[in-house]
Protein backbone atom coordinates (compact mmCIF):
# COMPACT_ATOMS: atom_id res chain seq x y z
CA UNK A 1 0.00 0.00 0.00
CA UNK A 2 2.99 2.19 0.93
CA UNK A 3 6.75 2.43 0.59
CA UNK A 4 6.99 2.93 4.15
CA UNK A 5 7.49 -0.28 6.14
CA UNK A 6 6.75 0.38 10.04
CA UNK A 7 4.81 3.67 9.64
CA UNK A 8 2.46 4.64 7.67
CA UNK A 9 3.88 7.74 5.55
CA UNK A 10 2.05 10.46 7.74
CA UNK A 11 3.26 9.03 10.71
CA UNK A 12 0.24 7.22 11.76
CA UNK A 13 1.31 3.09 13.06
CA UNK A 14 -0.15 0.40 11.74
CA UNK A 15 -0.41 -1.13 14.69
CA UNK A 16 0.22 -1.05 18.65
CA UNK A 17 0.14 -2.58 21.77
CA UNK A 18 -2.30 -1.75 24.95
CA UNK A 19 -1.51 -2.87 27.97
CA UNK A 20 -4.10 -2.49 30.83
CA UNK A 21 -8.14 -2.13 30.05
CA UNK A 22 -9.51 0.69 32.42
CA UNK A 23 -10.57 3.92 31.33
CA UNK A 24 -7.24 5.61 30.11
CA UNK A 25 -6.29 1.78 28.28
CA UNK A 26 -9.97 1.83 26.65
CA UNK A 27 -9.42 5.64 25.85
CA UNK A 28 -6.61 5.01 23.95
CA UNK A 29 -8.22 1.92 22.40
CA UNK A 30 -10.39 3.86 20.82
CA UNK A 31 -8.43 7.08 19.69
CA UNK A 32 -6.29 4.04 17.88
CA UNK A 33 -8.91 2.31 16.50
CA UNK A 34 -11.16 5.37 14.94
CA UNK A 35 -7.72 6.66 13.42
CA UNK A 36 -7.01 3.20 11.43
CA UNK A 37 -4.75 1.87 13.84
CA UNK A 38 -4.82 -1.81 14.57
CA UNK A 39 -4.85 -2.34 18.51
CA UNK A 40 -3.46 -5.77 19.97
CA UNK A 41 -5.18 -5.53 24.26
CA UNK A 42 -4.02 -7.03 26.94
CA UNK A 43 -6.25 -6.36 29.40
CA UNK A 44 -6.44 -8.53 32.36
CA UNK A 45 -9.08 -7.35 34.87
CA UNK A 46 -12.55 -8.42 35.23
CA UNK A 47 -14.47 -6.81 32.59
CA UNK A 48 -12.11 -4.95 30.72
CA UNK A 49 -13.06 -6.30 26.98
CA UNK A 50 -16.53 -5.10 27.65
CA UNK A 51 -15.84 -1.84 28.93
CA UNK A 52 -13.28 -0.83 26.11
CA UNK A 53 -15.74 -2.15 24.03
CA UNK A 54 -18.00 0.25 25.59
CA UNK A 55 -15.41 3.49 25.56
CA UNK A 56 -15.05 2.39 22.26
CA UNK A 57 -18.68 2.87 20.89
CA UNK A 58 -19.07 5.64 23.07
CA UNK A 59 -16.36 7.90 21.11
CA UNK A 60 -17.52 6.33 17.73
CA UNK A 61 -20.53 8.24 18.57
CA UNK A 62 -18.54 11.05 19.46
CA UNK A 63 -16.34 11.25 16.37
CA UNK A 64 -19.43 11.30 14.07
CA UNK A 65 -20.54 14.61 15.60
CA UNK A 66 -17.05 16.07 15.89
CA UNK A 67 -16.20 15.75 12.11
CA UNK A 68 -17.78 15.77 8.82
CA UNK A 69 -14.95 14.05 7.03
CA UNK A 70 -14.80 10.45 6.59
CA UNK A 71 -12.61 8.48 9.35
CA UNK A 72 -10.01 5.99 7.90
CA UNK A 73 -10.87 2.36 7.72
CA UNK A 74 -11.09 1.30 11.62
CA UNK A 75 -8.83 -0.69 12.94
CA UNK A 76 -9.17 -3.98 14.23
CA UNK A 77 -9.44 -4.45 17.94
CA UNK A 78 -8.05 -8.16 19.00
CA UNK A 79 -7.70 -9.15 23.01
CA UNK A 80 -4.62 -11.60 23.55
CA UNK A 81 -4.51 -13.16 26.62
CA UNK A 82 -0.32 -12.42 27.52
CA UNK A 83 1.91 -9.33 27.67
CA UNK A 84 3.99 -11.29 24.66
CA UNK A 85 1.38 -11.52 22.67
CA UNK A 86 0.20 -7.97 22.60
CA UNK A 87 3.46 -6.50 22.18
CA UNK A 88 4.44 -8.64 18.95
CA UNK A 89 4.81 -7.04 15.53
CA UNK A 90 3.64 -3.63 16.78
CA UNK A 91 5.51 -0.04 16.80
CA UNK A 92 4.00 1.41 20.04
CA UNK A 93 3.53 -0.04 23.33
CA UNK A 94 1.13 1.98 25.65
CA UNK A 95 1.01 0.72 29.22
CA UNK A 96 -1.81 2.14 31.17
CA UNK A 97 -2.17 -0.38 34.17
CA UNK A 98 -2.86 1.04 37.86
CA UNK A 99 -0.65 3.40 39.32
CA UNK A 100 1.51 1.11 41.12
CA UNK A 101 5.15 1.14 40.62
CA UNK A 102 6.12 -2.34 41.15
CA UNK A 103 3.39 -3.16 38.48
CA UNK A 104 4.30 -0.92 36.02
CA UNK A 105 7.76 -1.75 36.16
CA UNK A 106 6.98 -5.29 35.87
CA UNK A 107 5.06 -4.79 32.77
CA UNK A 108 7.34 -2.38 31.22
CA UNK A 109 9.78 -4.52 31.87
CA UNK A 110 8.34 -7.31 30.18
CA UNK A 111 6.97 -5.66 27.02
CA UNK A 112 10.78 -4.59 26.90
CA UNK A 113 11.87 -8.14 26.36
CA UNK A 114 9.28 -9.17 24.36
CA UNK A 115 9.39 -6.35 21.53
CA UNK A 116 10.68 -6.28 18.42
CA UNK A 117 13.91 -3.69 18.41
CA UNK A 118 13.30 -0.24 17.99
CA UNK A 119 9.81 -0.57 19.62
CA UNK A 120 8.37 2.40 21.38
CA UNK A 121 7.30 1.64 24.89
CA UNK A 122 4.91 4.37 26.59
CA UNK A 123 3.35 4.74 30.09
CA UNK A 124 0.21 6.28 30.80
CA UNK A 125 1.52 7.14 34.37
CA UNK A 126 -0.37 10.38 35.46
CA UNK A 127 2.63 11.09 38.37
CA UNK A 128 5.48 8.11 38.10
CA UNK A 129 8.91 9.79 37.00
CA UNK A 130 10.08 7.49 34.26
CA UNK A 131 13.66 6.66 35.42
CA UNK A 132 11.68 4.73 38.20
CA UNK A 133 9.66 2.84 35.39
CA UNK A 134 12.69 2.25 33.43
CA UNK A 135 14.72 0.67 36.35
CA UNK A 136 13.96 -3.09 35.52
CA UNK A 137 14.09 -2.54 31.53
CA UNK A 138 16.81 -4.27 29.82
CA UNK A 139 16.76 -1.71 27.19
CA UNK A 140 15.35 1.82 29.03
CA UNK A 141 16.52 3.86 26.64
CA UNK A 142 13.20 2.83 24.52
CA UNK A 143 10.84 3.92 27.49
CA UNK A 144 9.07 7.09 27.83
CA UNK A 145 5.98 8.33 29.91
CA UNK A 146 2.92 9.83 27.23
CA UNK A 147 0.58 11.18 30.17
CA UNK A 148 -2.92 11.67 28.09
CA UNK A 149 -6.27 13.24 30.32
CA UNK A 150 -9.45 11.51 30.42
CA UNK A 151 -11.37 11.09 27.52
CA UNK A 152 -8.17 10.34 25.94
CA UNK A 153 -10.59 9.74 22.50
CA UNK A 154 -11.27 13.73 22.48
CA UNK A 155 -9.13 15.46 24.75
CA UNK A 156 -5.69 16.47 22.61
CA UNK A 157 -3.04 16.79 25.19
CA UNK A 158 -0.06 14.09 26.22
CA UNK A 159 2.24 15.14 28.28
CA UNK A 160 5.81 13.13 26.77
CA UNK A 161 8.49 12.85 29.57
CA UNK A 162 11.92 11.61 28.98
CA UNK A 163 13.76 9.20 31.61
CA UNK A 164 17.80 9.29 32.28
CA UNK A 165 18.00 6.41 29.94
CA UNK A 166 15.64 8.01 27.22
CA UNK A 167 17.32 7.76 23.87
CA UNK A 168 16.89 10.76 22.39
CA UNK A 169 14.77 10.44 19.12
CA UNK A 170 12.20 8.76 20.99
CA UNK A 171 10.19 11.55 22.48
CA UNK A 172 10.45 12.87 18.40
CA UNK A 173 9.37 9.99 17.01
CA UNK A 174 6.23 9.49 19.89
CA UNK A 175 5.32 12.90 19.34
CA UNK A 176 5.14 11.95 15.70
CA UNK A 177 3.03 9.06 16.07
CA UNK A 178 0.67 10.94 18.60
CA UNK A 179 0.20 13.75 16.83
CA UNK A 180 -0.97 11.42 13.85
CA UNK A 181 -3.52 10.38 15.48
CA UNK A 182 -4.95 13.93 16.50
CA UNK A 183 -2.83 15.12 19.48
CA UNK A 184 -0.93 17.53 20.82
CA UNK A 185 2.31 16.74 22.31
CA UNK A 186 3.41 18.45 24.81
CA UNK A 187 7.33 17.82 26.04
CA UNK A 188 8.32 17.75 29.83
CA UNK A 189 11.27 19.82 30.29
CA UNK A 190 12.25 17.57 33.34
CA UNK A 191 11.17 14.85 35.25
CA UNK A 192 9.03 16.01 38.30
CA UNK A 193 6.46 14.08 40.16
CA UNK A 194 2.99 14.34 38.38
CA UNK A 195 4.45 16.58 35.73
CA UNK A 196 2.80 20.17 34.42
CA UNK A 197 -1.31 19.36 33.95
CA UNK A 198 -2.36 17.15 36.66
CA UNK A 199 -0.11 19.39 39.24
CA UNK A 200 -1.82 22.76 37.88
CA UNK A 201 -5.12 20.75 38.15
CA UNK A 202 -4.80 18.81 41.70
CA UNK A 203 -3.93 22.15 43.20
CA UNK A 204 -8.02 23.48 42.49
CA UNK A 205 -8.59 19.96 43.56
CA UNK A 206 -7.04 20.31 47.13
CA UNK A 207 -8.71 23.74 47.34
CA UNK A 208 -12.24 22.39 46.31
CA UNK A 209 -11.87 19.49 49.08
CA UNK A 210 -11.11 22.14 51.63
CA UNK A 211 -13.89 24.39 50.50
CA UNK A 212 -16.50 21.30 50.58
CA UNK A 213 -14.46 20.24 54.28
CA UNK A 214 -15.29 23.62 55.42
CA UNK A 215 -18.77 24.36 54.54
CA UNK A 216 -17.84 27.51 52.60
CA UNK A 217 -19.31 25.79 49.51
CA UNK A 218 -20.97 22.51 48.59
CA UNK A 219 -20.07 20.62 45.88
CA UNK A 220 -22.47 21.59 43.54
CA UNK A 221 -21.42 25.31 43.94
CA UNK A 222 -17.79 24.52 43.95
CA UNK A 223 -18.48 23.23 40.15
CA UNK A 224 -20.42 25.74 39.58
CA UNK A 225 -17.92 28.43 40.51
CA UNK A 226 -15.47 26.79 37.71
CA UNK A 227 -18.24 26.22 34.99
CA UNK A 228 -19.50 29.39 34.98
CA UNK A 229 -16.03 31.79 34.97
CA UNK A 230 -12.24 30.73 34.92
CA UNK A 231 -13.29 27.56 33.69
CA UNK A 232 -14.78 29.16 30.15
CA UNK A 233 -11.63 30.59 29.64
CA UNK A 234 -9.51 27.67 30.23
CA UNK A 235 -9.70 26.43 26.50
CA UNK A 236 -8.37 29.76 25.21
CA UNK A 237 -6.08 31.30 28.24
CA UNK A 238 -3.96 29.55 30.27
CA UNK A 239 -3.74 30.60 33.66
CA UNK A 240 -0.77 32.68 33.31
CA UNK A 241 -2.41 34.66 30.36
CA UNK A 242 -5.07 35.26 32.36
CA UNK A 243 -3.15 36.93 35.13
CA UNK A 244 -1.59 38.87 32.20
CA UNK A 245 -4.51 39.98 30.31
CA UNK A 246 -6.23 41.26 33.84
CA UNK A 247 -4.06 44.47 33.58
CA UNK A 248 -4.18 45.04 30.18
CA UNK A 249 -2.73 48.33 30.74
CA UNK A 250 0.12 47.39 32.29
CA UNK A 251 3.66 44.94 30.73
CA UNK A 252 3.68 41.98 31.73
CA UNK A 253 6.39 41.98 34.32
CA UNK A 254 3.92 44.87 36.00
CA UNK A 255 1.10 42.71 36.20
CA UNK A 256 2.78 39.72 37.75
CA UNK A 257 4.30 42.10 40.26
CA UNK A 258 0.55 43.26 40.97
CA UNK A 259 -0.91 40.06 41.04
CA UNK A 260 1.84 38.33 43.35
CA UNK A 261 1.40 40.07 46.74
CA UNK A 262 -2.21 38.19 46.87
CA UNK A 263 -0.20 34.78 47.08
CA UNK A 264 0.71 35.34 50.36
CA UNK A 265 -2.65 36.85 51.69
CA UNK A 266 -3.72 33.37 53.69
CA UNK A 267 -7.04 32.58 52.00
CA UNK A 268 -5.44 29.49 49.98
CA UNK A 269 -4.89 26.39 51.84
CA UNK A 270 -2.98 24.96 49.12
CA UNK A 271 -0.06 24.11 51.30
CA UNK A 272 -2.61 21.62 53.15
CA UNK A 273 -4.80 18.71 52.19
CA UNK A 274 -7.94 17.76 54.03
CA UNK A 275 -8.08 14.39 55.60
CA UNK A 276 -10.62 11.87 53.47
CA UNK A 277 -12.53 11.18 56.98
CA UNK A 278 -15.34 9.20 56.37
CA UNK A 279 -17.57 12.53 57.51
CA UNK A 280 -15.87 14.17 54.37
CA UNK A 281 -16.01 11.10 51.92
CA UNK A 282 -19.94 10.92 52.92
CA UNK A 283 -20.75 14.51 52.08
CA UNK A 284 -18.98 14.54 48.51
CA UNK A 285 -20.96 11.18 47.65
CA UNK A 286 -24.16 12.11 48.91
CA UNK A 287 -23.84 16.03 46.83
CA UNK A 288 -22.26 14.34 43.92
CA UNK A 289 -25.18 11.91 43.05
CA UNK A 290 -27.57 15.09 44.00
CA UNK A 291 -25.76 17.19 41.53
CA UNK A 292 -25.80 14.04 38.79
CA UNK A 293 -29.39 15.01 38.38
CA UNK A 294 -30.50 11.04 37.60
CA UNK A 295 -28.07 11.01 35.05
CA UNK A 296 -26.55 7.67 34.75
CA UNK A 297 -22.43 7.70 34.40
CA UNK A 298 -22.93 6.35 30.47
CA UNK A 299 -25.61 9.44 29.70
CA UNK A 300 -22.95 11.80 31.85
CA UNK A 301 -20.12 10.55 29.57
CA UNK A 302 -22.51 11.10 26.71
CA UNK A 303 -23.23 14.44 27.98
CA UNK A 304 -19.49 15.33 28.22
CA UNK A 305 -18.43 13.94 25.15
CA UNK A 306 -21.41 16.14 23.64
CA UNK A 307 -20.08 19.79 25.32
CA UNK A 308 -16.62 18.57 24.31
CA UNK A 309 -17.45 18.33 20.44
CA UNK A 310 -18.98 21.77 20.93
CA UNK A 311 -16.23 23.42 22.72
CA UNK A 312 -13.81 21.81 19.62
CA UNK A 313 -15.85 22.87 16.96
CA UNK A 314 -15.93 26.56 18.31
CA UNK A 315 -12.40 26.74 19.14
CA UNK A 316 -11.81 24.87 15.33
CA UNK A 317 -13.84 28.15 14.32
CA UNK A 318 -11.08 30.41 15.62
CA UNK A 319 -8.17 28.30 14.86
CA UNK A 320 -6.77 28.48 18.10
CA UNK A 321 -5.66 26.03 20.93
CA UNK A 322 -7.00 22.51 21.12
CA UNK A 323 -9.31 23.66 17.72
CA UNK A 324 -6.29 24.40 15.91
CA UNK A 325 -5.02 20.89 16.40
CA UNK A 326 -8.34 19.56 15.35
CA UNK A 327 -8.30 21.59 12.45
CA UNK A 328 -4.80 19.70 11.50
CA UNK A 329 -6.27 16.48 12.20
CA UNK A 330 -9.14 16.74 10.27
CA UNK A 331 -6.59 18.21 7.17
CA UNK A 332 -5.08 14.62 7.50
CA UNK A 333 -8.62 13.04 7.04
CA UNK A 334 -9.01 15.31 4.30
CA UNK A 335 -6.08 14.37 2.41
CA UNK A 336 -6.87 10.68 2.85
CA UNK A 337 -10.16 11.16 1.09
CA UNK A 338 -10.34 9.89 -2.75
CA UNK A 339 -12.74 8.85 -5.08
CA UNK A 340 -13.75 4.95 -4.53
CA UNK A 341 -13.14 4.35 -8.23
CA UNK A 342 -11.59 6.32 -11.57
CA UNK A 343 -14.17 4.00 -14.09
CA UNK A 344 -15.99 5.30 -16.58
CA UNK A 345 -18.81 6.85 -14.42
CA UNK A 346 -19.27 9.16 -11.96
CA UNK A 347 -16.80 9.97 -8.86
CA UNK A 348 -18.31 7.99 -6.01
CA UNK A 349 -16.92 9.79 -3.01
CA UNK A 350 -16.73 7.93 0.32
CA UNK A 351 -20.37 7.32 1.90
CA UNK A 352 -20.79 9.16 5.24
CA UNK A 353 -23.20 9.47 8.30
CA UNK A 354 -25.76 12.49 8.72
CA UNK A 355 -24.79 13.87 12.29
CA UNK A 356 -27.34 14.90 14.19
CA UNK A 357 -26.64 18.03 14.92
CA UNK A 358 -26.94 18.84 11.45
CA UNK A 359 -30.64 18.80 11.57
CA UNK A 360 -33.42 21.62 11.99
CA UNK A 361 -36.03 22.56 13.94
CA UNK A 362 -38.14 20.63 11.64
CA UNK A 363 -35.86 17.27 11.76
CA UNK A 364 -34.33 18.08 8.02
CA UNK A 365 -31.01 18.65 7.34
CA UNK A 366 -30.12 21.82 7.10
CA UNK A 367 -29.08 23.99 3.68
CA UNK A 368 -25.83 24.68 4.94
CA UNK A 369 -24.78 21.29 5.27
CA UNK A 370 -25.91 20.17 1.62
CA UNK A 371 -23.14 23.23 1.15
CA UNK A 372 -21.00 21.51 3.28
CA UNK A 373 -21.47 17.80 1.65
CA UNK A 374 -20.91 19.13 -2.05
CA UNK A 375 -18.02 21.60 -1.24
CA UNK A 376 -16.02 18.52 0.54
CA UNK A 377 -16.75 16.49 -2.95
CA UNK A 378 -15.46 19.41 -5.13
CA UNK A 379 -12.53 19.43 -2.38
CA UNK A 380 -11.68 15.90 -2.72
CA UNK A 381 -11.87 16.15 -6.58
CA UNK A 382 -9.43 18.97 -6.80
CA UNK A 383 -6.82 16.53 -4.53
CA UNK A 384 -7.50 13.88 -7.21
CA UNK A 385 -6.68 15.71 -10.11
CA UNK A 386 -3.50 16.76 -8.18
CA UNK A 387 -4.02 19.84 -6.84
CA UNK A 388 -1.95 19.81 -3.36
CA UNK A 389 -0.07 22.17 -1.13
CA UNK A 390 2.63 22.49 -3.35
CA UNK A 391 0.55 23.32 -6.74
CA UNK A 392 -1.72 25.72 -4.39
CA UNK A 393 1.54 27.71 -3.62
CA UNK A 394 3.29 27.42 -6.74
CA UNK A 395 0.12 27.67 -9.45
CA UNK A 396 -2.70 28.10 -7.50
CA UNK A 397 -6.41 26.70 -6.91
CA UNK A 398 -10.14 26.79 -7.93
CA UNK A 399 -12.08 28.98 -6.17
CA UNK A 400 -16.12 28.68 -6.42
CA UNK A 401 -17.82 31.35 -8.49
CA UNK A 402 -21.78 30.18 -8.26
CA UNK A 403 -23.25 27.55 -6.90
CA UNK A 404 -27.08 26.12 -7.02
CA UNK A 405 -29.06 23.54 -5.19
CA UNK A 406 -31.67 21.52 -5.74
CA UNK A 407 -33.79 19.98 -2.37
CA UNK A 408 -35.25 17.03 -3.93
CA UNK A 409 -35.86 14.41 -0.42
CA UNK A 410 -35.90 14.96 2.81
CA UNK A 411 -32.98 13.07 5.15
CA UNK A 412 -32.53 12.68 8.40
CA UNK A 413 -29.95 11.82 11.59
CA UNK A 414 -28.17 8.53 11.40
CA UNK A 415 -28.86 8.03 7.62
CA UNK A 416 -25.75 7.00 5.65
CA UNK A 417 -25.32 9.09 2.37
CA UNK A 418 -22.58 9.67 -0.48
CA UNK A 419 -22.03 12.01 -3.05
CA UNK A 420 -21.11 11.84 -6.78
CA UNK A 421 -19.63 13.85 -9.04
CA UNK A 422 -19.16 14.28 -12.40
CA UNK A 423 -17.54 17.11 -14.83
CA UNK A 424 -19.75 18.88 -17.14
CA UNK A 425 -16.99 20.74 -18.58
CA UNK A 426 -13.62 22.42 -18.04
CA UNK A 427 -11.01 24.84 -20.18
CA UNK A 428 -8.06 26.35 -19.14
CA UNK A 429 -9.56 28.05 -16.47
CA UNK A 430 -12.96 26.96 -15.59
CA UNK A 431 -14.32 23.81 -14.26
CA UNK A 432 -18.10 23.12 -14.23
CA UNK A 433 -18.92 20.36 -11.72
CA UNK A 434 -21.88 18.91 -11.12
CA UNK A 435 -23.12 16.75 -7.82
CA UNK A 436 -25.76 14.06 -7.24
CA UNK A 437 -26.36 13.02 -3.11
CA UNK A 438 -28.34 10.10 -2.43
CA UNK A 439 -29.32 7.95 0.76
CA UNK A 440 -27.59 4.58 0.19
CA UNK A 441 -30.15 2.60 -0.85
CA UNK A 442 -32.37 4.73 -2.77
CA UNK A 443 -32.97 5.18 -6.07
CA UNK A 444 -33.47 8.55 -6.64
CA UNK A 445 -31.33 11.79 -5.39
CA UNK A 446 -32.24 13.81 -2.11
CA UNK A 447 -30.42 16.84 -3.32
CA UNK A 448 -28.25 18.13 -6.28
CA UNK A 449 -26.13 20.83 -6.53
CA UNK A 450 -23.90 22.49 -9.43
CA UNK A 451 -21.18 24.90 -9.44
CA UNK A 452 -18.98 26.81 -11.33
CA UNK A 453 -15.05 27.53 -10.46
CA UNK A 454 -12.32 30.08 -12.08
CA UNK A 455 -8.88 28.99 -11.79
CA UNK A 456 -7.11 31.52 -9.55
CA UNK A 457 -3.20 32.27 -10.29
CA UNK A 458 -1.16 31.87 -7.08
CA UNK A 459 -0.18 35.28 -5.09
CA UNK A 460 -2.25 37.38 -7.61
CA UNK A 461 -6.20 36.94 -6.53
CA UNK A 462 -6.57 36.92 -10.86
CA UNK A 463 -7.33 34.11 -12.82
CA UNK A 464 -5.30 32.26 -14.92
CA UNK A 465 -4.76 28.72 -16.66
CA UNK A 466 -4.79 25.19 -14.64
CA UNK A 467 -0.84 24.10 -15.35
CA UNK A 468 0.82 21.04 -16.13
CA UNK A 469 -0.22 17.87 -14.82
CA UNK A 470 -3.10 18.75 -13.25
CA UNK A 471 -4.30 20.50 -16.25
CA UNK A 472 -3.94 16.90 -18.40
CA UNK A 473 -5.24 15.27 -15.73
CA UNK A 474 -8.53 17.13 -15.22
CA UNK A 475 -8.90 17.69 -19.02
CA UNK A 476 -8.95 13.61 -19.63
CA UNK A 477 -11.45 13.54 -16.95
CA UNK A 478 -13.49 16.15 -18.51
CA UNK A 479 -13.11 13.75 -21.40
CA UNK A 480 -13.94 10.36 -19.68
CA UNK A 481 -17.00 12.22 -18.19
CA UNK A 482 -18.05 13.66 -21.53
CA UNK A 483 -19.58 10.54 -22.38
CA UNK A 484 -21.94 9.86 -19.79
CA UNK A 485 -25.37 10.98 -19.76
CA UNK A 486 -26.11 14.57 -18.99
CA UNK A 487 -27.84 15.04 -15.82
CA UNK A 488 -31.84 16.48 -15.90
CA UNK A 489 -31.19 19.39 -13.92
CA UNK A 490 -27.38 20.55 -15.48
CA UNK A 491 -27.43 23.94 -16.73
CA UNK A 492 -30.71 24.78 -15.67
CA UNK A 493 -29.28 27.83 -14.18
CA UNK A 494 -25.17 27.85 -15.30
CA UNK A 495 -23.82 27.12 -18.15
CA UNK A 496 -20.42 26.71 -19.46
CA UNK A 497 -20.34 27.99 -23.21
Amino acid sequence: MSECSNLICEGRPRAVGLLGGGVIGGGWAARFVLNGVHVRLYGPSPGAVERVRKILANARRAYRRLTVFPLPAEGTLTVVQSVADAVREVELVQESAPERLELKQQLLAEAGRAAAPGTLICSSTSRLRPSLLQAEMDHPERLLVAHPFHPVHLLPLVELCAGQSTAPDALVRAAQIYRSVGMHPLVVRKEVDGFIANRLQEAVWREALWLVHDDVATVQEVDDAARYSFGLRRPILGPMQTYRMAIPHQSARRAMELFGPSLKSGSSRLTEVPELTDGLLDKLAKQLDAQSENLTVPELEQKRDDCLVAMLQGLRGQGYSAGETLSRWEQGLRDRVLPLNNGPGPLRMPTQQMPSDWMDYNGQVTESCYVQLFGNATGTLLRYIGIDDEYRSKCGSYQMVESHLFHLRSLSAGERVQVLTQVLGADDKRLQLFHVLSRVGDEGPAATGEQMLLHVKAGTGRSGPVQGNVREKLLALARLHAELPRPDRAGASIELR
